[in-house]
C-alpha cells in the first residue's frame, strides 16, 4: 500500500516521503480499515516536527483522524494506532473505540467531525458550561479548530465573535455564522469585544492559539468569565498572571480531549451522538476547503503548518489528481 512516512524530524514538506510498504497488521482488539479520507490535523505538523506530546518511533505515517471502512463495509470514524497514521491506504484502530459515519456527511466530512469537533463540544459545554445567551469569544475561527466551536456555539445559543488573521479568513469567518468578526492584523481585539459587549466582555473565551491571543483573551473576558485554553498554534504557551484571574473573577481551563479516551470513553460515544444529532439536523457541518488527492498529502501537512488554509484539508488516498 501506498503511505506517507517520516524518517526524521523536521517541517512536513522536508520529511515526508510517499512510499509503499506493507498493510498494518492487526493486533488484539484491532481492526483493519480502508482509509477513505483522512483529515489534516495541526498535531500532524507537530508530530513531523516532533513537537507533539506523543512522539511514535521513526518511521511513522502522521494522519491522526480518519472516515474508513471496515472488511464488512461499514463506514466509520476512527482514530489511527500510531506509528500507522491515516496518511495511508489502510490504518489499524481499536475496534471498540470506533464511531459510525453520520449518514448525512461524506467521507471528507466524517473524517473532519472528530477531534476538532469533539475538542470544541467538551471546551465549551463539559468545561465551560456555556448558556444560551452568553457571549463567545473564538480565536482562529477561520481553521478547522475554530470553526467547529463557531458552529457548536451557534447551535448552543450564544452569541459568537470570531476572530480571524486577513480578509479572506475573516469572510470565511462570517460565512460559518461569526455574529461579530475581528480582524486580528488589523483590529484592537480587546477594544473591539468591549465594543460588541457593551463593555461585559465574553463570558466564554474558546482559544487554540495561545500567546497574544491569550493576552487579548484575559483583558477581554468577562466577570465570572471561562477562559478554554485548547492548544498553542502561535507556537508560544502564556503564562498566566493568577494575581489578574483573582481580581477580575475569571476562571482558566485546559482541555485536553485525548485523556477522555482512557478516562471517560462513554463520554467520547454520547458526544458523538450529539454531534451526529446536530449534523442531521443542520446545526454543524465540517468545512472543507479541499479534497486533495495522496500525492499532495506531504504540502497540504506543509501549509496547515504554516496557517496558510482556512477549515479543513482532507486527503482521499483513492483519488487520482
Amino acid at each position: 500500500m501506498l503511505a506517507w512516512r517520516v524518517h526524521r524530524n523536521g517541517e512536513p514538506a522536508e520529511v515526508m516521503r510517499l512510499e509503499e510498504v506493507e498493510p498494518p497488521v492487526p493486533g488484539a482488539g484491532q481492526v483493519r480499515l480502508r482509509v477513505r479520507a483522512a483529515n489534516i490535523n495541526f498535531p500532524d505538523a507537530l508530530l513531523c516536527r516532533g513537537q507533539y506530546q506523543v512522539r511514535p518511533p521513526l518511521p511513522f505515517t502522521p494522519g491522526v483522524e480518519i472516515c474508513g471502512e471496515t472488511e464488512d463495509g461499514r463506514r466509520v470514524i476512527a482514530t489511527p494506532e500510531l506509528p500507522n497514521g491515516g496518511l495511508a491506504q489502510y490504518v489499524v484502530a481499536d475496534e471498540a473505540a470506533l464511531l459510525p459515519a453520520p449518514d448525512t456527511l461524506d467521507d471528507a466530512e466524517a473524517a473532519a467531525l472528530h477531534i476538532g469537533y469533539q475538542t470544541g463540544w467538551f471546551a465549551l459545554h463539559r468545561r465551560a458550561a456555556l448558556r444560551p445567551g452568553e457571549t463567545l469569544l473564538v480565536h482562529a475561527a477561520a481553521g478547522g479548530v475554530g470553526s467547529a466551536a463557531v458552529q457548536l456555539g451557534k447551535a448552543a445559543g450564544a452569541t459568537v465573535i470570531g476572530v480571524a488573521g486577513g480578509r479572506n479568513k475573516t469572510a470565511v469567518a462570517r460565512e460559518m455564522g461569526c455574529d461579530v468578526v475581528i480582524d486580528r492584523r488589523t483590529d484592537d481585539i480587546v477594544a473591539a469585544v468591549k465594543e460588541a459587549t457593551g463593555g461585559r466582555g465574553a463570558d466564554v473565551v474558546y482559544d487554540p492559539v495561545g500567546g497574544d491571543a491569550y493576552t487579548a483573551s484575559a483583558r477581554s473576558v468577562a466577570f465570572e468569565g471561562r477562559i478554554v485554553v485548547v492548544g498553542f498554534a502561535s507556537g508560544t504557551i502564556p503564562s498566566p498572571a493568577l494575581n489578574h484571574a483573582l481580581v477580575k473573577n475569571y476562571s482558566i481551563m485546559g482541555l485536553h480531549w485525548g485523556l477522555y479516551h482512557s478516562k471517560d470513553p462513554s463520554a467520547v460515544a454520547r458526544c458523538h451522538e450529539e454531534l451526529t444529532a446536530l449534523a442531521a439536523r443542520g446545526g454543524i457541518r465540517p468545512l472543507i476547503s479541499e479534497r486533495v488527492a495522496m500525492k499532495d498529502g506531504a504540502d497540504a501537512v506543509q501549509r496547515v503548518a504554516d496557517g496558510a488554509t482556512t477549515g479543513r484539508i482532507v486527503v482521499l488516498p483513492e483519488e487520482k489528481h
